[in-house]
């Protein structure tokens, strides 16, 4: 008699399994993502004798422990984050929005990775010529290099098959929930095939030497879809993060056994593809109105690199009961926070007034070191001055109103001083050195008040009181 098949329920956004169909996930609080799946009973077996054999455990001091060397890639800011180049052997995974340039950046990868060696580069959801149109678009007929090999295909068996008799040194998979394994009874992108098929490449990588790069789709919330064990299956998580209506992109590591989890790369969305942006700062400040009111310099840290961004803040009366407070790039709590601390500790009326904060460029900066250009960017408004031209603020502001010290201040204040800025307000704080930075005056305060009547003595001074 052939076994009973059962059906069970499992949540396609965080793996909970359950015995009849639910509305809405038990443990993740998604709605309607319970998607029934057949299950066979597994078929007993019996207990295998104990046995010994296998590579016996080795002393750490006779292991060799020479770096492993790493394919360069020419796309520096892509290299940057992956911490020095491609690691062979290891899989990466590369998320983001629909439409943000994951498939552009990715078969640019590939078009300069084929000029060392052969490049598979297979797509469940184009055809060839399809890809090869994009190609076109991008590069000129002379620089596709002959040993970019193009693929449309979803039956990772075939896909394997292929991965084997070819030998890339770099594969890319674009996209892992299109691509499923026949043995299973699910269908491509269920939370079973995701995590199957990932684990599927990341053997035949490790058997065969090549660098597999996955692409993932991302649900609403901006996670991974799929099993979270799909992140801990790669080496490498990588999201290109982006405002669609803005031209520049952030590739941010997450996770990289190979690197830094904080390196960030920059790139512009253009007619040729994603180019990389070599200096951010210069980028996000070429626009900037120079003496305008509510406009602040922010210094913020994105892994080794500071990036200078452009903080605007803009006031205005209220006409309903409850002001409105809209933060476009940073966090809304800390607009909250920093708005509660310049009404209670420095006396701006901020009960009566709309207040709309944004980073210029789309970057979403999150750290705590921008609060102190935020809270002088919405005085600044308020009181209808203008900063000076020629300063940055970089600060962590309190709910006492004092500020904290931030990490990486020397390189912070190098960054500015090479931009052109030559004044910097900084929190005092005897565990930072600031001194040693050329044409860079340094102003300490030690609370917000304090700040703000240095950087608008005219307004902070005597409207704050």
């Amino acid at each position: 008699m052939p076994p009973r098949v059962r059906v069970q329920y499992v949540c396609q956004q965080c793996g909970r399994t359950a015995a009849k169909e639910l509305g809405r996930c038990p443990q993740c609080g998604a709605w309607n993502s319970m998607v029934g799946e057949s299950v066979a009973p597994a078929k007993p077996r019996r207990a295998a004798p104990a046995r010994g054999g296998g590579r016996p455990p080795q002393r750490m001091s006779d292991i060799e422990g020479d770096a492993e060397e790493r394919l360069p890639l020419p796309i520096e800011e892509f290299s940057r984050v992956l911490g020095g180049g491609i690691v062979p052997a290891s899989v990466v995974l590369v998320g983001g929005e629909p439409g943000i340039g994951k498939s552009t950046l990715l078969l640019q990868v590939a078009v300069e990775m084929a000029r060392h060696g052969p490049v598979l580069y297979v797509s469940g959801e184009e055809s060839e010529r399809q890809i090869k149109a994009r190609a076109q678009r991008l590069f000129d007929a002379e620089r596709i290099p002959d040993d970019l090999f193009l693929l449309s295909e979803t039956d990772l068996e075939v896909i394997v098959g292929h991965l084997e008799a070819l030998q890339p040194v770099v594969a890319v998979i674009d996209s892992i929930q299109t691509v499923y394994l026949p043995a299973l009874d699910s269908s491509a992108g269920s939370i079973t095939q995701v995590r199957d098929c990932a684990a599927r490449l990341q053997a035949v990588a490790k058997a065969g030497g090549a660098a597999i790069f996955l692409v993932g789709h991302v649900t609403k919330e901006g996670a991974i879809a799929g099993p979270r064990v799909l992140e801990h299956i790669v080496d490498t998580v990588l999201y290109l993060e982006g405002d669609p209506f803005h031209a520049y992109r952030l590739l941010r590591s997450v996770k990289n056994r190979f690197g830094a989890t904080t390196e960030v790369g920059v790139f512009e969305m253009g007619a040729a593809g994603m180019s990389q942006v070599p200096n951010p700062s210069e980028a996000f400040l070429a626009e900037r109105v120079v003496n305008a009111p509510g406009s602040a310099i922010a210094v913020t840290m994105e892994g080794t690199r500071p990036l200078l961004v452009e903080v605007q803040g803009l006031t205005s009366p209220t006409t309903f009961g409850h002001p409105r407070r809209t933060a476009n790039g940073v966090d809304p709590n800390r607009l909250l926070l920093t708005m509660a601390v310049l009404t209670r500790r420095v006396g701006i009326r901020l009960a009566e007034q709309d207040a709309f904060v944004n980073v210029v460029g789309g970057l979403q900066v999150e750290e705590p070191a921008a609060d102190l250009a935020i809270a002088a960017a919405v005085a600044s408004s308020y009181w209808d001055r203008p900063l000076p031209a020629d300063l940055v603020l970089i600060g962590e502001v309190g709910l006492s109103g004092e500020l904290r010290a931030v990490g990486q201040l020397p390189a912070r204040l190098r960054e500015a001083s090479r931009l052109g800025f030559r004044r910097a307000i900084l929190p005092r704080s005897p565990r930072v050195d600031n001194s040693g930075i050329p044409g860079l005056q340094v102003i300490e305060a030690r609370s917000v008040r304090e700040a703000l009547s240095l950087a608008l003595p005219q307004g902070g001074a005597t409207t704050a009181e």
